[in-house]
């Protein structure tokens, strides 16, 4: 029987051709780029804090897509990635906390199937006995894999976990592991929202963490902030966004990266994605140059753009 593939919202957005892929490959060796600066370690890292704080607030950035959430009482996991090399790319900086620094993990968000955002080996070390949820058709893998407590959601899903409320949001982005499973499993971002006195979603009221995934630029993110009203926290992917004609629909630039945080109506964007693994033709310094001069074009308030080093601590 036929797997079943998944697709974008707007149906023009589709996976690069073979032959775009050697036009970019063609076109990268052209390039010289300065690829001297990395993304700096924090000096403050707040280790022994994090493994017992079940009351504030907390976004860590420990690089790429990797963030550690506290929230609601709970130690939330993005994307978790500790991998030293993607293919034949060795990691350009150290994970902002070590995996056996981690305090125990009860959740974990995956965003798609891609390997710099799904490592089996990282999943397997997490602390604890964490709860995975991830996109619609990539429950079979996980299983397979040896993971038993997995739950699968489509689109504008829902789960509880404790004093949170998961809800799985749409992306525009695709997927592969091997040469045959292209799009047999979703893609989308994630909104965590502390549940109310009875128990149900606090919607529309604040508080809440929108880890974005992976996502070209797309209408969905201003159908996520109709209905969901003010997200306290955007965590936005910022990098991996050149050549812009290869990568647009799947990856934002920094400035659309800004747009997406303006469309679902968000408080504090802190930027992701970009400085672990070069992914494409831009580098970590460009992307950040980027966002800082779109938010200064824009004259948006300074506080509200928050970013973090690697094992930084933001308690919200």
């Amino acid at each position: 029987m036929a797997r079943k593939r998944y697709a974008n919202m707007n149906a023009a957005a589709k996976v690069n051709s073979w032959q775009d892929v050697r036009k970019w490959q063609k076109e990268r060796r052209t390039k010289v780029k300065d690829l001297s600066f990395t993304v700096s370690q924090s000096p403050d890292k707040k280790l022994e804090w994090l493994r017992t704080n079940r009351e504030q607030t907390t976004i860590t950035w420990i690089g790429h897509s990797t963030l550690l959430l506290q929230t609601a009482g709970l130690n939330i996991v993005t994307d978790p990635v500790w991998a030293s090399r993607m293919g034949f790319a060795k990691r350009l900086t150290e994970p902002g906390i070590a995996i056996s620094e981690l305090p125990e993990i009860d959740v974990i968000l995956l965003s798609h199937g891609h390997y710099d955002h799904l490592h089996i080996s990282s999943l397997r070390a997490m602390p604890g006995r964490p709860q995975l949820l991830v996109p619609e058709g990539l429950g079979g893998m996980m299983s397979r894999k040896g993971f038993m407590s997995v739950t699968e959601l489509a689109w504008w899903g829902s789960f509880a976990v404790g004093g949170a409320v998961f809800h799985f949001v749409p992306a525009q982005h695709w997927t592969r592991r091997t040469l045959w499973d292209t799009n047999t499993s979703h893609w989308g971002g994630w909104i965590i929202e502390g549940r109310g006195d009875e128990g149900s979603s606090a919607q529309g009221n604040g508080g809440s963490i929108y880890f974005a995934g992976d996502s070209g630029y797309f209408d969905g993110f201003k159908q996520i902030g109709e209905r969901f009203g003010r997200l306290q926290v955007v965590l936005m992917p910022i990098g991996a966004y050149e050549p812009e004609w290869f990568m647009s629909m799947q990856h934002v630039t920094p400035e659309e990266a800004i747009q997406a945080f303006l469309d679902v109506k968000g408080e504090v964007f802190i930027p992701m994605h970009y400085g672990a693994f070069r992914l494409a033709d831009d580098t970590a310094d460009e992307a950040l140059s980027r966002l800082n001069q779109e938010w200064e074009r824009l004259d948006l308030e300074a506080h509200r753009l928050q970013t973090l080093l690697l094992g930084e601590t933001l308690i919200i």
